[in-house]
């Protein structure tokens, strides 16, 4: 059987990933046998195949046309909504979701994760947390007990996510920001779409499609 993995996108954040996704195929591959399997990245903007950090380089129509029995996609790009439209192309081209997890990821009790995930070096998934597709936590983040991820999040390096907290769909959480616990009662909720600065200090409930920066984080008003 010869499986083709891929990391989508060739800029930062996906040679950046590229490490943790040999881990994850050299764990997968553990496990497997009569295996074959090969991880390229892919890039729209190219228009031939070419070497990037020892992989092979493509453009998505390239990549459809690899003759092998099982293809899977890791998305590797920062931008939420580019993410969610690349992820129904996959699933719309039978191409699965591929999550990875650093080896030094702590996951707990309970800790339900949807695919296509992109889990870094050094983070911590506790108990009891829900997370929802394609969600990328950075070196050093955590999510604490009792917290409900959307899909399409995106954590920064070293986002603190306290227990009992919401973060609804296409939020993105700024490197260093400090989310305060909610209760089981009245969780914290960042709202769809919303926007956590670098070093922000989370103390109460963020809404929709708003930016908060500083300590303890405000709302940007438009100009």
């Amino acid at each position: 059987m010869t499986k083709l993995y891929a990391v989508y996108g060739v800029s930062g954040c996906g040679r950046s990933l590229m490490p943790v996704a040999r881990q994850q195929l050299s764990r997968e591959q553990d496990v497997s046998e009569n295996q074959t399997s090969e991880i390229v990245f892919i890039d729209d903007a190219l228009t031939e195949i070419a070497m990037v950090n020892g992989h092979r380089a493509m453009n998505y129509t390239q990549f459809l046309q690899e003759d092998v029995s099982q293809k899977s996609v890791l998305i590797a790009i920062a931008n939420s909504q580019v993410r969610e439209k690349l992820a129904n192309q996959l699933v719309q081209d039978h191409i699965s979701l591929w999550s990875v997890y650093a080896d030094n990821v702590v996951l707990m009790d309970d800790a339900q994760i949807a695919e296509g995930c992109a889990i870094s070096p050094f983070v911590s998934i506790t108990s009891n947390i829900k997370i929802g597709k394609c969600f990328h936590a950075n070196l050093y983040s955590y999510v604490e007990h009792d917290c409900v991820i959307g899909d399409f999040v995106t954590f920064a390096p070293d986002v603190k996510c306290n227990g009992n907290i919401h973060i609804e769909d296409h939020a993105y959480i700024g490197a260093g920001a400090v989310i305060k616990q909610g209760t089981p009662d009245r969780p914290l909720v960042i709202g769809k779409g919303a926007i956590v600065g670098m070093g922000a200090v989370v103390t109460k409930s963020v809404p929709a499609g708003v930016t908060v920066v500083g300590n303890p984080a405000r709302i940007i008003e438009p100009k």
